[in-house]
């Protein structure tokens, strides 16, 4: 099964790690299937994270969608069913309207720092969209900030979409201020979509085009840096879990390793899109993971 679950990206930084072993042993826990626990965590969950490389541009990008829990569902032991669609100005709506897209998508609860990756191919139905599941499994909760509660604002409506090539001075602002990101990555056959959390600081705008973060110690098999590795493209996404604006990035990421082993990812960005209100979810404020190192150590 691990011959199937990295390609030659992630098994290029398990040796320079050299976790290969370890990676080879958490692999076996990736599968095509959905298992009934995973199916009733999905019903659950009142938004989903995705993330796909548009069919015409070959820009890749994060996106999220929110519902009423049961929005997402197991429709059978390999297909997640969305009762959604991204915004009209989605930078991931032409994705999801293609069949075949590879998405990655991960479903997070803030409420019990549980998450769930599932990464397949997309095909649009009338209520939105399903997923064909290749790659199902689940991560520790590791770096995940925990909030208690949420609430639904049905008169927040989404507003018209920020669009730039550069960070304004209050977008690297909001970049600074986050807890929580999550990024998108691709390779030849497929996408996937990771989260990354730290106490805020963790997340750097460097300059208006540029972020970087240090990549903390995680499950060793180096799906994201992999793929990276392999293909520089990524899609940024941060969300502001109290006003529910999204801000999506998209460009190039890599890699740098030092002598001691640390790890950093440097990201240039090409495009930014942000959206003001875009989710009705207000959640209330974070309990930040013990697991998190202070920023810059």
């Amino acid at each position: 099964m691990t011959a199937t679950v990295y390609h030659e990206g992630s098994r290029e930084v398990q040796d320079r790690v050299g976790v290969r072993e370890l990676a080879d042993h958490v692999g076996r826990s990736i599968g095509p299937g959905i298992k009934p626990v995973a199916a009733t965590f999905l019903e659950h969950q009142p938004f989903l994270v995705l993330g796909a490389a548009d069919p015409a541009t070959g820009e890749v990008w994060s996106s999220v969608l929110a519902g009423t829990p049961g929005f997402v569902r197991a429709t059978g032991p390999h297909q997640i069913s969305v009762r959604a669609a991204p915004l009209p100005a989605d930078p991931l709506r032409a994705a999801l309207a293609t069949s075949g897209t590879p998405v990655g998508t991960i479903a997070l609860d803030p409420r019990t720092r549980r998450r769930m990756r599932l990464n397949g191919r997309a095909r649009p139905t009338p209520a939105g969209f399903a997923v064909e599941a290749e790659r199902v499994f689940s991560n520790c909760p590791k770096y995940l900030q925990k909030r208690e509660t949420y609430e639904e604002d049905p008169t927040r409506r989404p507003r018209s979409p920020l669009v730039s090539t550069e960070l304004s001075t209050t977008q690297r602002a909001f970049v600074e201020a986050a807890d929580t990101f999550f990024i998108t990555t691709v390779h030849d056959t497929g996408a996937d979509a990771s989260h990354r959390g730290g106490n805020p600081g963790f997340l750097r705008a460097e300059s208006p085009r540029e972020l970087t973060w240090r990549d903390y110690p995680g499950n060793s098999m180096f799906l994201t840096l992999g793929n990276l590795a392999a293909d520089p493209r990524a899609g940024v996404l941060l969300l502001d879990w109290t006003t529910g604006t999204t801000l999506q990035l998209t460009g190039e990421a890599r890699t740098y390793f030092t002598a001691n082993g640390d790890r950093t990812t440097r990201f240039t960005l090409t495009k930014a899109v942000e959206t003001p209100s875009a989710l009705p979810l207000r959640w209330s404020a974070p309990q930040f993971s013990p697991a998190n190192p202070e920023p810059g150590r």
